[in-house]
């Protein structure tokens, strides 16, 4: 299974995005249960997380962790 993890496991409190993969908590969660199809869309979405020219859709906001990254 491919993954984009890199083991630089962090939330970026602005963004709710993974510091070193670029995904979101529920994606990191979700993501052994998410099909080859799905993955490989999430993953097309990351170099721009990474970039920091995404933002994080409304309905994720209200999960997001204030205050200081904390690792996962």
């Amino acid at each position: 299974m491919q993954t984009p993890c890199i083991h630089l496991c962090s939330l970026e409190p602005t963004t709710g995005f993974c510091a070193g993969c670029g995904r979101t908590l529920q994606e990191i969660g979700s993501w052994t249960s998410y099909s080859d199809s799905e993955r490989r869309r999430i993953m097309t979405l990351l170099p721009a997380r990474l970039a920091g020219s995404a933002t994080v859709p409304n309905h994720m906001k209200s999960s997001l962790v204030a205050g200081p990254e904390r690792p996962l």
